[in-house]
């Protein structure tokens, strides 16, 4: 399979401080990956490196083949889907109008452009793949963090690209939010087979069924990585979060309790 991402031995420096450490990853196509780890393990800084968001201090990101420092950034962004749960939008667009500022990766809609034939039709696929037909004329204050978690995937999906970033995308959601969050990124794994996605979460829960591999973060360090079931299991999550944890999966689901003495 062709490579889709490729981290090798990447240092991020702020002010001084570490916040990744020799991370190296590599992601394919049609792989889905989730980063896991405590807060302030480093998993959504990482995943600003892989958006082309921020530079590394050492070490090379390659995305989509492109080198972060000899390619326009914008230019890059332009062919990965980042969904931000905290998205800024303020205006009562509709959820359809959302969807086509993907076309623009704006936050509003463009003064003056109109989405051709093929961008409304493709808008109107992703509307059905994401459950959000019968909400498409819903305004943005209207909807539930959940329907707004769904909506910015589909606004996400709209240039079509390869690599799809989510950004604790469970962020907010009661428990129906969440499960149909989960529902519609296993119905988006099966319409879109070459699609790659990155997922990061503190929540095992979180996990769709079709995660195919893993990395645990900690301290800012990749501490483990590989395929899902080899890396999520009881002693590597323990590492991870410090705690002596028991795993179980079920029906392609995780669940985790402390494991007692």
């Amino acid at each position: 399979m062709s490579e889709v991402l490729r981290a090798e031995c990447v240092d991020l420096v702020r002010d001084g401080r570490a916040l990744l450490q020799e991370v190296s990853l590599t992601v394919r196509a049609g792989e889905h990956w989730a980063l896991l780890g405590a807060n302030g393990a480093g998993k959504s800084t990482l995943l600003g490196l892989l958006g082309a968001v921020v530079h590394p201090t050492r070490g090379t990101v390659e995305v989509l083949g492109r080198r972060l420092g000899r390619v326009d950034l914008r230019e890059l962004r332009a062919l990965v889907g980042h969904v931000d749960p905290r998205h800024p939008l303020t205006s009562p667009l509709t959820v359809r109008e959302v969807l086509l500022t993907g076309v623009t990766n704006s936050v509003e809609p463009v003064p003056r452009r109109r989405p051709t034939l093929e961008q409304e039709e493709r808008a109107e696929a992703l509307l059905a793949t994401l459950g959000l037909t019968a909400l498409r004329d819903a305004r943005w204050p209207t909807l539930s963090q959940g329907q707004r978690g769904r909506t910015l995937i589909a606004r996400a999906l709209m240039p079509e690209p390869r690599l799809l970033l989510l950004d604790e995308p469970a962020t907010g959601l009661d428990l129906p939010g969440r499960e149909q969050l989960i529902e519609a990124l296993e119905e988006l794994r099966g319409a879109h087979p070459g699609l790659s996605t990155v997922l990061v979460t503190h929540h095992l829960e979180e996990l769709p069924p079709g995660t195919t591999h893993a990395a645990l973060l900690r301290d800012g360090r990749v501490i483990a990585r590989g395929p899902a079931a080899e890396v999520l299991t009881g002693d590597q999550v323990g590492k991870c979060f410090d705690l002596p944890l028991t795993l179980e999966r079920h029906e392609g689901r995780w669940s985790v309790r402390i494991r007692r003495a």
